[in-house]
């Protein structure tokens, strides 16, 4: 997906070498919290996460005035990392994937991947199989 505005921000921030805080609203809407914005663009991606962001449309006349929540999916302990799955576009590029170190026993591996790759025992063992498959769908889907 294509936002011609928040692509150019992104490669500003990455010239300058200031930290990116854009969030996806959808194919045309791109929050930008990298020079202002709430405490919650700090949280980070774990593959297990204790919270889910929410987008929430504005109030009747405006609801193109969106916003993001963060709400918790269970009850989170005092001292713990609140965390939520970035969901990144999925990417077939290896090259192109963002490693993942959230972590957790069901660490994907990538943050813009949706199979695991790396911890429990389990993932790793049915990774394999499963990456194949979902490789052969995407590559047949795009033929």
């Amino acid at each position: 997906v294509v936002n011609p505005m928040a692509d150019k921000r992104e490669k500003i921030y990455e010239e300058r070498r200031i930290q990116d805080y854009q969030f996806r609203v959808s194919s045309n809407l791109v929050i930008d919290a990298t020079k202002l914005g709430g405490h919650a663009r700090y949280i980070n991606h774990s593959c297990d996460p204790s919270c889910v962001a929410k987008i929430i449309d504005g109030d009747p006349p405006n609801k193109h005035l969106k916003r993001v929540v963060v709400i918790s999916q269970r009850d989170i302990q005092a001292g713990e990392e609140i965390t939520y799955d970035y969901q990144f576009p999925l990417e077939l590029d290896l090259d192109a994937r963002i490693p993942c170190n959230c972590g957790s026993k069901i660490c994907r591996g990538f943050m813009n991947w949706d199979l695991p790759e790396l911890g429990s025992l389990v993932a790793r063992a049915t990774a394999r199989q499963g990456r194949r498959d979902r490789i052969r769908r995407l590559v047949n889907k795009s033929m």
